[in-house]
């Protein structure tokens, strides 16, 4: 299963660098991960300063 942020994203892009795959990037008010290329390690919620990033 991917990952999804969810809407308590505050939009800091901790996340971005953290992730091996390129999967998120910066959308409208929250960054988003692409599903399709998310491996599921976990690495974005573990950056994460208010834990946006959750298992879908």
């Amino acid at each position: 299963m991917a990952y999804v942020i969810e809407d308590t994203c505050i939009n800091c892009g901790a996340c971005e660098p953290e992730c091996p795959v390129e999967a998120i990037s910066e959308g409208d008010g929250k960054y988003v991960i692409d599903g399709e290329k998310c491996i599921d390690c976990g690495a974005c919620a573990n950056v994460c300063p208010v834990d946006a990033p959750v298992e879908a």
